[in-house]
């Protein structure tokens, strides 16, 4: 043990006399001389003294004087201030109120709760306050007989239960269990040994708590005994046949019974003695301070006492100190208190973390450090830094292989730069590789820090450690290294198989086949992989390298893109849904990689639209091919290439390779134009109204590559028949165009006759003769009557070639036409003047003369007419019987009449239908004709005398008259 280095870790902080002032002394100076310490304790940031006059003193922080009270009335012999309530238990002698009782108390104070005391003559101002004794009680009765008290401990369970023990010298423990305070107690007794002899006096307790397990242990001078208070009765067990005397007894924080005699220091602990530390001379204190023992040693050679703190786990002595005869030992405030036996006080505090480490660093003592902050359970931080100092020091002294060792414990704390930077020299590239295997080992690597290893297995090319590091994760999990770092760094070292061995592990697809593609060339090992993985991750590597593919193995990409974009046949059997096509890619999602090979691109498409019939993208499809059918500048590759490797000094033989590339062109652009149509046919169902394509587009493509029978189609299609024959009359195809006026203008097929009116305008503005088709067309515009001769004989002036033979049948004709129709109406103007002037007679005759009613029969039933009898102007007679109450209108003729008003009124709504009334002008050969009807039948007349006339001679034929 004299070989464990010193240390002061540990200072004295301040020393000084405990003074009191006693409640029955006038002077400090008399009362230091007077009494003598008997006991002490501390807790709760007090430190309390027992005197033997019965006093009890409090001191505060600094061991200032705070105030004092009586407590017995003689000597205080023990007491201990409790850690969870702030109670004083107390032992002491009081006056003796009979001889069979015993002097001696136990009290509890209740240090919370203060009076002042009762004013007596012994009393002096220096008296303030004194705590409230809520509990007294006597410890030795008949059943337990009075004994020499020797040790005492009180330990807090549940408030507010105690249990106090009671050493005595006769090897007897006595207990008492409960609330002091309110006197429900129990007590029972313990004995460490049958045989009571003063060799058993009880020198030192400690309780032992473990979940549910109380122990007690007790010393002797030659035992130590276990009490498992548990049980009921409690449990004796010897530990030992050695003990100690009084004071060299403590427990540790560990729950050890810690005992010390004059060869060793003992640890004991339920099963027996455990370790023992072998520190020579007379243990006259011991006590345990944060992991520290403490321990005042007495020297028999010279009489001196000295105070030591060891730390048992890093086997150093942190302080020693020669002391006076030290009679008490406490700890409070963070410090360890000796009380000296001349009323002197001695604090004693330990010193920070960092002097600690300072003192170390100075004497290059960094084992020392590294063992005293994990010992101490310092945080990582500051482990770390010890060991990166360690590590400097190493460093400096050219160990490089053991300051490598020291930071590469500090990672995860330390910066990696700090470390790297040290180790960059070539000579140390071992040393830099170790550190950051360990870096990534933990994770904690980025990705330079991977790119520097990989660098370091690259320069020593130290491919096993490569294998190693990049092949090492079998198991599930995640890779220790970035792994686009050290694809990247294989890569630029031609470790091309470590790299695809990364990109493969991690699933990084699309670099795997860049690798592949880019680096190794290997098309057909790439298309090979695209196969095997999943639709979705296909998918995504074709779109990404599918343009390299395309170029080198067209047929072959566009299978694995049938494969993706199609159910397989195992789909096709079971019959799958059009919910599972639309899960499917989309072909245009594909498009990019074809942008140079636009063959390819319709090849794929063409296979897309034989076994997928209603995808979700046909309209864009369909857009696609139209383009690539419909374009004049279509690329082909194949072709190029090879007149790239003509000769060009072979010039009779490269205009037949020319002749022959334009003949090809030729032939593949009518080809894909045929295809084209059919495609605009055939996407156009007669069922569907629009098609499975952009028509806008279609029609744009067909006009920007002169593509006439598709434009023709289109226009036809949708309906636009004006369109079409521009498209005629723009080709100058006259035969065409009047085919097609008589397959679209013909009204009873649907068609729109005024068709005809724009292909003669055509004709009258040509300037050339036409007079064969001018005839044709006049002959269906006579036909259908589609415009007035006026209008004809105008429109075909324009034309200075055209002569007055051409339309002199036709104007023949349709002034005979004209003049038929000039007699009828004249005929039906003299038929209508007769009808008006006969209406017109007959009601100036009603008005002017009388009417005889000669009829002899009922006109409703037939019978011969009596009175009462209804004769109407109308010639009818009912009778009275006959008719209806309030019957004023002729049974026989008032349905007429109102046919004629509700036809009135059916025009007079008709002319405020203005769309009504105009719709028909429009839709009518002769609009004249509409406009002239409604003239004639008075709905937009001006005047209202026809109305009110009509009103009148309905009045006159309604008339009856009645009491003949």
């Amino acid at each position: 043990m004299y070989q464990w280095r010193k240390f002061e870790f540990f200072e004295e902080k301040n020393a000084g006399k405990l003074n009191k002032i006693s409640p029955s002394s006038s002077s400090e100076e008399e009362n230091s001389a007077a009494v003598k310490i008997e006991c002490c304790s501390s807790g709760r940031g007090k430190v309390v003294i027992g005197y033997d006059d019965g006093t009890i003193s409090l001191l505060d922080r600094g061991l200032n004087f705070n105030f004092s009270f009586h407590a017995h009335s003689s000597s205080v012999l023990f007491l201990q201030h409790l850690k969870q309530r702030n109670f004083l238990v107390t032992i002491g002698e009081d006056e003796q109120i009979s001889p069979q009782q015993s002097s001696m108390c136990l009290k509890v104070f209740d240090l919370d709760k203060m009076h002042q005391p009762e004013a007596t003559s012994t009393s002096t101002s220096t008296s303030s306050t004194t705590p409230d004794c809520i509990g007294i009680l006597r410890i030795f009765t008949n059943q337990f007989p009075q004994a020499k008290i020797t040790s005492f401990l009180v330990l807090e369970e549940a408030p507010p239960i105690l249990l106090i023990a009671i050493g005595l010298d006769n090897g007897c423990i006595y207990c008492i269990k409960g609330d002091i305070g309110r006197e429900r107690i129990t007590r029972f007794r313990l004995a460490v040994d049958d045989n009571r002899s003063s060799s058993n006096s009880i020198t030192g307790l400690g309780f032992r708590v473990d979940g549910q397990a109380l122990q007690l242990f007790a010393v002797t001078p030659v035992s130590v005994t276990l009490f498992s208070l548990q049980d009921q009765p409690p449990r004796r067990q010897t530990l030992d046949h050695i003990g100690s005397s009084v004071y060299s007894v403590t427990m540790s924080d560990r729950l050890e019974l810690i005992i010390g005699r004059p060869e060793a220091v003992y640890f004991y602990e339920v099963d027996g003695r455990g370790p023992c530390w072998a520190f020579e001379g007379e243990k006259k204190f011991l006590g345990w301070f944060r992991g520290y023992l403490l321990c005042v040693i007495a020297d028999q050679r010279n009489g001196k006492h000295t105070f030591n703190v060891y730390d048992l786990k890093n086997r150093l002595i942190a302080h020693s100190i020669v002391v006076k005869e030290v009679t008490h030992m406490l700890c409070e405030w963070g410090n360890i208190i000796l009380i000296m036996a001349d009323k002197s006080a001695l604090c004693i505090g330990e010193k920070d973390m960092e002097s600690k480490l300072d003192m170390l660093f100075k004497k290059n003592l960094y084992t020392v450090a590294i063992n005293l902050v994990q010992s101490q359970q310092a945080d990582a931080a500051a482990t770390a830094e010890v060991l990166r100092k360690y590590g400097d020091h190493l460093y400096s002294k050219q160990d490089y292989d053991e300051a490598m060792a020291q930071y590469i414990n500090t990672i995860g704390h330390l910066e990696p730069s700090y470390v790297i930077q040290k180790f960059l020299d070539a000579q140390r590239i071992y040393n830099l590789t170790n550190y950051l295997e360990k870096l990534h080992e933990k994770g904690l690597a980025s990705k330079d820090h991977t790119t520097l290893l990989l660098n370091c297995y690259t320069k020593l090319k130290d491919v096993e450690k490569l294998n190693m590091f990049i092949k090492s994760e079998d198991g599930v999990g995640e890779q220790k290294f970035d792994v686009e770092t050290a694809i990247r760094v294989c890569r630029a070292a031609n470790y091309h198989e470590h790299a695809m061995y990364v990109a493969k592990k991690a699933g990084r697809h699309e670099l795997y086949l860049k690798i592949l593609l880019e680096d190794l060339g290997r098309y057909d090992e790439a298309l090979h992989y695209i196969s095997g993985l999943e639709p979705s991750q296909a998918g995504v590597t074709v779109k990404e390298y599918g343009k390299i593919l395309i170029e080198h193995k067209p047929v072959e990409t566009i299978e694995i893109l049938m494969r993706l974009c199609t159910e397989d046949k195992e789909s096709v059997k079971r019959g799958a849904s059009s919910a599972y096509i639309s899960m499917l890619p989309s072909p245009v999602d594909f498009l990019n990689i074809f942008i140079h090979h636009p063959e390819s691109l319709m090849d794929f498409l063409e296979k897309y639209t034989t076994k997928v019939k209603d995808s979700p993208a046909q309209v864009e499809i369909h857009n696609t091919l139209l383009e690539l059918y419909l374009s004049n500048d279509f690329n082909f590759p194949s072709i190029s290439q090879a007149n790239n490797n003509e000769d060009l000094n072979l010039r009779a033989v490269g205009k037949l390779v020319a002749d022959g590339k334009d003949s090809a062109k030729e032939t593949d652009c009518l080809e894909r134009r045929d295809k084209g149509l059919r495609l605009l046919k055939g996407a156009w169902p007669s069922e569907l109204e629009h098609p499975l394509y952009d028509v806008d587009l279609a029609i744009i493509l067909c006009e920007m590559n002169a593509f006439s029978e598709g434009l023709l189609y289109l226009y036809e299609k949708m309906k636009l028949y004006k369109e079409v024959i521009a498209c005629y009359m723009q080709a100058h195809d006259h035969e065409g165009l009047i085919g097609c006026c008589k397959r679209l203008g013909d009204s009873v097929k649907g068609g729109d006759p005024s068709l005809w009116a724009d292909l003669l305008k055509y004709f009258g503005e040509l300037g050339e003769d036409c007079s064969k088709e001018v005839k044709e067309v006049l002959t269906y515009i006579e036909r259908d009557d589609i415009l007035p001769p006026i209008i004809v004989l105008q429109t075909l002036s324009k034309n200075p070639c055209l002569t007055l033979s051409v339309i002199k049948d036709y104007i023949a004709r349709k002034l005979e036409q004209e003049s038929k129709l000039i007699e009828e109406d004249r005929r039906a103007i003299e038929k209508y003047q007769e009808d008006t002037l006969a209406m017109r007679k007959e009601v100036q005759d009603l008005r002017t003369n009388a009417r005889i009613f000669q009829l002899s029969k009922c006109t409703a039933c037939t019978f011969t007419l009596d009175l009462p009898a209804v004769h109407f102007m109308c010639m009818h007679s009912f009778h009275q019987r006959c008719l209806g109450d309030n019957e004023k209108e002729c049974p026989e003729c008032a349905p007429e009449y109102r046919s004629v008003l509700e036809m009135k009124r059916s025009l007079e709504q008709n002319s405020r239908d203005q769309d009504h009334f105009f719709q028909q002008v429009k839709s009518s050969k002769d609009g004249f004709s509409v406009i002239a009807e409604y003239f004639g039948k008075g709905v937009i007349s001006k005047t209202s005398n026809g109305s009110t006339g009509a009103g009148a001679l309905g009045s006159a034929n309604t008339t009856s008259g009645s009491g003949l």
